[in-house]
């Protein structure tokens, strides 16, 4: 391995992956972060990225929440 690189030839690359994502802020009851944080554990994945996982997987499925609201 070389002391020092010369990195003044190099050609500036854009970043493929720069805003594929987005920040945002969501409120998760203490049990769906559990069982994340568990499965997280058990896979070796940040449990953020399982949580996005599961949504784009439902996402792609087209999923629908089957809600009844007791009257």
């Amino acid at each position: 391995m070389k002391k020092e690189y010369d990195f003044s030839k190099m050609k500036e690359i854009k970043n493929p992956y720069a805003n594929k994502k987005k920040a945002v802020g969501i409120n998760l009851s203490p049990a769906v972060i559990d069982y994340f944080k568990q499965l997280a554990e058990e896979t070796n994945i940040p449990y953020q990225k399982l949580i996005d996982l599961y949504l784009l997987d439902c996402v792609k499925r087209r999923k629908k929440l089957a809600l009844k609201w007791a009257a």
